[in-house]
């Protein structure tokens, strides 16, 4: 990969979001069907704090969950609230690899998560509980396997900075979709990284 200037790339990228799959087939009966895409989304844990002027205490350095979000759609079920004991059999990896780095209690951002996305998600058999939502992103997340991804075409972080057609590129060629990459805009007098692709819906 062809680097531009010295500063890491993947310090200021913010997310990624890899289309996992289409339900349309799936909810073609529904008449509360609002979406028909998932995309699993990974931050950047240093850019979350960066971008909250937040001193995060050691933040992860791999890319972590942000979130598995169906496309338009928000809030589907105001009256389904969160449960954190829908969690206990896997709050280990909840903690690895979807960590609430802005608040000590990783409970704020999972529930933030499932009442804005994993409720409209739900009209999904296969993620129709909090158990089921949460399993299933982190069985994505495992499955990308994006950290690893990266790391095998030589693009990781530290002091390089990538080009973002590079990466989008690389990640198309990888996994047959079409990312979003969204990155914070750089500080005065630095080089301009940022590029925003719309799926194909």
């Amino acid at each position: 990969m062809k680097s531009v200037t010295s500063y890491g790339l993947l310090v200021e990228c913010f997310w990624f979001a890899l289309f996992c799959g289409s339900a349309t087939h799936l909810l073609a009966d529904s008449i509360l069907h609002k979406w028909e895409k998932l995309y699993l989304v990974h931050h950047w844990p240093v850019t979350v704090c960066m971008m909250n002027e937040n001193e995060c205490k050691d933040p992860p350095m791999y890319w972590t969950i942000h979130g598995l979000w169906p496309d338009k759609a928000a809030e589907c079920n105001r009256s389904w609230h969160f449960n954190i004991s829908e969690l206990k059999d896997f709050m280990e990896d909840m903690k690895e690899y979807w960590p609430d780095i802005l608040h000590v209690n990783h409970t704020h951002f999972w529930k933030h998560e499932w009442e804005k996305h994993g409720t409209c998600a739900a009209e999904l058999e296969v993620l129709n509980s909090q158990k089921k939502y949460f399993q299933k992103a982190l069985e994505l997340y495992r499955k990308i396997d994006l950290n690893s991804f990266l790391l095998k075409v030589g693009i990781k972080p530290g002091s390089t900075y990538y080009q973002l057609t590079a990466v989008k590129e690389a990640l198309e060629s990888f996994y047959n979709v079409m990312p979003k990459i969204q990155c914070i805009p750089p500080e005065e007098g630095r080089l301009q990284v940022y590029e925003f692709t719309k799926p194909d819906l």
